[in-house]
């Protein structure tokens, strides 16, 4: 069973979730991506947030430099790091999810190439033939990251 942390947890996906995993987490890096929104105000409005949630998360965001915070003004201004930036293709599979099995109007929202006009999609892909396999072909394989992980933990499994 998993406690309140994933530290025990060999998976790199458990080790994003315990960076973004929190309620609001993604939504506020959405509305700092796609919104442009920098200020703790604008956040807080946009997204009805409560301030002391707002205040853990973009704290959160900065300590593990998913954002910097500009503080020379008086009035924060928080933006995406690299790190950050790459975080928001998760939001951008998130929402194909949901506009696939969560929107029954459809989707609300597009997001475009702004250079083409295009509509932006999210692909796998597979780095020797170029596929996009579907999800019942694609398997999980050790690495040698993991074998040293569970042996310095004196697992196997």
């Amino acid at each position: 069973m998993l406690g309140r942390t994933y530290d025990r947890e060999v998976c790199s996906a458990a080790r994003a979730l315990e960076v973004v995993g929190e309620r609001w987490s993604l939504l506020i890096l959405r509305d700092a991506a796609f919104r442009g929104l920098t200020r703790f105000s604008q956040l807080q409005e946009a997204l009805g947030i409560a301030p002391n949630v707002l205040s853990a998360r973009l704290e959160h965001f900065v300590a593990s430099g998913l954002m910097t915070v500009d503080r020379d003004e008086g009035h924060p201004r928080y933006a995406l790091t690299p790190k950050g930036r790459e975080l928001v293709k998760v939001v951008l599979a998130l929402t194909e999810w949901g506009d696939r099995w969560a929107a029954p109007d459809g989707p609300p929202i597009e997001y475009g190439h702004e250079g083409c006009t295009g509509t932006v999609r999210l692909v796998t892909c597979c780095d020797t033939c170029g596929g996009s396999p579907p999800v019942e072909d694609i398997v999980a394989r050790r690495t040698p990251a993991m074998e040293k992980a569970l042996a310095r933990r004196g697992r196997t499994r």
